[in-house]
């Protein structure tokens, strides 16, 4: 009987809406913990696993920009500081629980965080350690899920798991319209052509374009991330191949 995960390497992305209560800013005590308790879960099938951290609960760059009126670089590197406050509280949180991990950051603070180095992340990986991805790609314009797209690309993951607070993919927004079709499955190409809510435009392409399948689930369900590093069929599977079937 082979008891191995589905799949061997996996990136997880989190937004920072994930870390707060809803509608609320900041970390809140109780979401930090079952998250980390969720991933050292998925952890303990053996999985090398990365995660990437939005920063939503604490700055979004467009809104700042248009609110202070600063231009948005400015604006997205302050929602940078956000992703590694939240990546380090992610961090203590993870190692309170007994899991190794480690910070990795896209821009520079050394007393805080490790520069995101490649060879480096996967050797953390190889060494059972979480990796946790902050500030980015270091770039502004570009989103947290680019940057999931991207970092799973280098890494050589096998899967993108995009967390989310519904259970998976919907042909118009459920909370408006209850009888909205929902996917099982789903192509990039439909996805990105009928502009339905799953990732910003360049993280499907980039996902498309290196055959990177992603899963968009409901994390809050308790043991939901480590049903889909098994491959239990949770939320909506979208590939280049898939049969875009609905339930």
């Amino acid at each position: 009987m082979n008891d191995r995960p589905k799949y061997q390497r996996v990136l997880l992305k989190i937004s920072g809406e994930s870390f707060a209560q809803s509608g609320q800013l900041g970390i809140d005590a109780t979401e930090l913990r079952n998250i980390a308790s969720e991933i050292g879960d998925a952890m303990e099938t053996g999985i090398h696993l990365a995660v990437v951290v939005g920063g939503g609960n604490m700055v979004r760059g467009a809104n700042l920009a248009k609110q202070l009126e600063i231009d948005q670089s400015t604006a997205d590197y302050m929602g940078m500081l956000g992703t590694i406050m939240n990546g380090m509280a992610l961090k203590e949180a993870i190692e309170h629980l007994g899991h190794p991990a480690r910070l990795m950051s896209a821009i520079t603070v050394p007393s805080i965080a490790e520069t995101f180095i490649r060879k480096r992340a996967i050797r953390h990986m190889e060494k059972g350690r979480c990796i946790i991805l902050a500030a980015g790609t270091g770039n502004p314009f570009f989103t947290t899920d680019t940057c999931a797209s991207l970092r799973a690309t280098e890494l050589n993951c096998d899967v993108v798991l995009k967390a989310t607070k519904v259970d998976g993919v919907y042909a118009s927004d459920p909370m408006i319209n209850p009888n909205a079709e929902r996917f099982d499955e789903l192509t990039f190409s439909r996805a990105i052509e009928e502009r339905l809510s799953v990732m910003d435009l360049t993280a499907l392409a980039m996902c498309m374009e290196h055959d990177l399948p992603v899963i968009v689930f409901d994390f809050k369900q308790p043991g939901n991330i480590r049903r889909v590093v098994d491959g239990q069929p949770v939320g909506t599977l979208i590939r280049n191949t898939a049969t875009a079937s609905t339930s």
